[in-house]
């Protein structure tokens, strides 16, 4: 074990040891109790790395008395499952923990579900993805608990690193170590809740320290440099990847731009900047709208400037987009028309295209009856340009209306127009 990282030695031996997750796994919780009871359910746990998926599985083992099997879907083949299988057999009910769940492919499924459904292997799947999204619902509808672990907070990696500290038999606490309050919080604060980062972060800066007098001193430069490296949480094309889109549009469209700009930070650091410019430009649309139509080509021109620069110069202006969408006004007018129109179309609220408003660009357009139509340009009405009264929609939508426009920004402009020109045509029909 002297050679095992210091993250690797510090896992919770039994549920009782369990750093964090209290609300899903501490003493008060029912699955807790069960386990105490050795009533070991099917479960999948479902997080973002580093939140204790592993360990926790780990920990339901030690608390049993049941046999543990450890298996990677990534590289598992059929004979590793089938190995499973026979122990459980032999043994009567075995657990299995099975990483990278939603990685599971037809032939492992087949040869598993039988034994998770007449529960001789009880099964705990780890996916840092969404399970209703990437997990097999075979494997899910055999699963009683489906559980979202979440990162661990500052106070729970604190204790986590005072527990290494202090830990002789698994930790640093044969080694004489001097370490502040302040260091703990940065080592806590640079790992972003990830119990694995904090540990080895921990562990990294502890030899890159110097010893005076037989005592190790933690240095606040080592601290500073190493957490430079450990990264931030993002995995590029997952879903925290896809949750940090959600943040950041949603904080657009709240008006925060200092939550904005703290997931856009979260995204660059993931490295997917095609991801990221392709959300902006949907925002640009989806929440500025008709409000404010010059952002959209403020942004094309924004994510078009990031491309070609890159990272890290790719974030000058796309932090310039992501501030004027946030404090701009809003209108999801225009979007939310089209879809109305759309569901008009599905739910069968069609009708023929008035012919005056048919294709005439041809001999025998007229034969056709493809005439009548009032060209609005030759109309000018005040400093609007044309408008002439005509009808445009199919005869069995007349009157239908999807536009609602949203009193902000240039729409309103927009807005006084659109119930001006529904006066004109109420006056006609009149």
């Amino acid at each position: 074990m002297q050679n095992e990282p210091l993250a690797y030695k510090m896992r919770p031996r039994t549920i009782r040891e369990i750093v964090g997750q209290q609300n899903i796994i501490g003493p008060h919780t029912p699955l807790f109790k069960m386990i105490e009871k050795d009533h070991i359910p099917s479960m999948l746990l479902y997080g973002p790395p580093g939140v204790g998926k592993t360990s926790i599985a780990n920990a339901i083992a030690g608390s049993t008395k049941l046999p543990f099997f450890a298996l990677n879907a990534t590289h598992a083949g059929k004979k590793d499952i089938e190995q499973v299988v026979m122990d459980a057999r032999m043994s009567g009910k075995v657990i299995l923990f099975l990483d990278e769940i939603h990685r599971f492919n037809k032939l492992q499924q087949d040869t598993l579900l039988p034994h998770v459904e007449n529960g001789s292997i009880i099964l705990i799947g780890a996916t840092t993805e969404n399970p209703f999204h990437d997990v097999n619902p075979a494997i899910r509808s055999r699963c009683g608990e489906i559980l979202q672990l979440e990162r661990l907070t500052i106070e729970d990696v604190k204790q986590l690193l005072h527990m290494a500290l202090k830990d002789k038999e698994r930790g640093l606490g044969n080694e004489k170590i001097e370490a502040t309050t302040t260091q703990i919080e940065n080592i806590a604060n640079a790992s972003n809740g990830d119990a694995r980062k904090a540990l080895t972060l921990l562990e990294s800066v502890y030899y890159a320290s110097d010893e005076v007098d037989g005592v190790t001193e933690l240095n606040d430069n080592a601290i500073e440099a190493l957490a430079k490296r450990i990264g931030v949480f993002g995995d590029k094309g997952g879903s925290n990847f896809y949750n940090l889109l959600s943040a950041l549009q949603k904080s657009v469209r709240g008006s925060d731009p200092n939550a904005a700009l703290y997931y856009l930070a979260h995204l660059l650091e993931s490295g997917d900047l095609i991801a990221v410019c392709r959300r902006l430009l949907v925002m640009a649309y989806e929440d500025i709208g008709l409000a404010n139509p010059s952002v959209g080509a403020n942004v094309q021109a924004a994510t078009e400037a990031a491309v070609k620069l890159g990272l890290p110069e790719a974030r000058i202006p796309l932090a310039t987009a992501v501030v004027e969408m946030c404090l701009s006004d809003k209108s999801n007018s225009a979007y939310k028309a089209l879809d109305k129109a759309i569901a008009a179309i599905h739910d069968g609220k069609t009708g023929a295209i008035p012919n005056h408003l048919k294709d005439a660009h041809y001999a025998g357009a007229a034969t056709l009856g493809h005439v009548g139509y009032k060209y609005p340009h030759d109309s000018p009405i005040g400093t609007f340009g044309g408008w002439v009264q005509q009808q445009y929609l199919p005869d069995e939508l007349v009157g239908l209306e999807f536009y609602q426009p949203v009193i902000a920004g240039e729409e309103k402009r927009m807005a006084a127009i659109y119930e001006k020109l529904k006066s004109f045509r109420n006056e006609t029909k009149s």
